[in-house]
């Protein structure tokens, strides 16, 4: 298949027979994720900490899992992947890492204990599924991996001390597995959102602008593996000024965003 600059990873847009994992499934963009993906014919394992929200949903959909799982805990990220692989009976389709954690923070009430916490989560969970799931992937040669960043790891952003930077990681993180990985038949997504109405971004106490509900976020996501996409940011008129600010100047950088958000 000959890939061109918008179809970067082969597409993903019939479901039916598919096999999905999403880890942060229990609620906000991973919920709606899932039922958006069943929705289109695919078996939907779900993980979270949580495990009454993800007994809920398999409840009410055939051929689904629920798999409660801590992503800080490397041992039980690996059992819950040799879980998910018994469960298929078959590869993985695809792969999706959205748990995460959001606290706002300054470097003025700086809480180290918090800012690790964030890593932990946002980061380091995304380690330890890699480091079990990249053997299965790489003996299939196929299968995709998306991982869901934020435009807050563009740059920096006030209030996003701790969280910024993990998404930034994140971001980092899928170019370098999309180069290693695509030679391979391995697909690899980073998904940046701007701001979307969840329990996380309902701690924000400022105006959040183009605000978008999870349903909208999954449908974006569902167009942008249609399409091949390696990264998908949304909605496009929030995100397309945040991302073209990346290019800047930084003197100019740092006076626009002060001079929008007030910081």
């Amino acid at each position: 298949m000959q890939l061109t600059s918008k179809r970067l990873n082969p597409p993903l847009a019939d479901w039916k027979g598919r096999v999905v994992w999403i880890l942060g499934g229990s609620s906000g963009i991973g919920r709606a994720t899932a039922e958006a993906l069943y929705a289109q014919g695919a078996r939907v394992i779900v993980s979270a900490r949580q495990a009454p929200p993800l007994r809920e949903f398999v409840e009410a959909r055939a051929g689904c899992l629920a798999l409660p799982l801590d992503v800080t805990d490397a041992a039980a990220v690996t059992s819950a992947t040799e879980a998910a692989w018994a469960h298929a009976g078959k590869p993985l389709d695809l792969i999706v890492y959205c748990a995460g954690h959001y606290q706002p923070m300054r470097a003025t009430q700086f809480d180290l204990a918090e800012a690790q916490r964030h890593w932990a989560v946002n980061y380091g969970g995304a380690l330890h599924l890699l480091d079990a799931v990249l053997p299965m992937l790489l003996a299939a040669g196929n299968g995709h991996l998306a991982l869901v960043g934020s435009v807050a790891g563009y740059r920096g952003l006030p209030m996003s001390l701790a969280y910024g930077p993990t998404k930034a990681a994140l971001n980092n993180l899928a170019e370098n597995l999309y180069l290693d990985l695509h030679k391979w038949g391995v697909g690899v997504s980073i998904i940046n959102p701007g701001f979307v109405e969840t329990a996380l971004t309902a701690q924000n106490s400022f105006t959040m602008p183009a605000l978008i509900r999870p349903e909208e976020a999954a449908r974006h996501m569902l167009r942008g593996w249609a399409d091949g996409r390696f990264e998908m940011n949304f909605p496009r008129r929030f995100t397309r000024w945040v991302r073209l600010m990346r290019c800047l100047p930084d003197a100019w950088y740092f006076s626009a965003v002060s001079r929008i958000t007030g910081a």
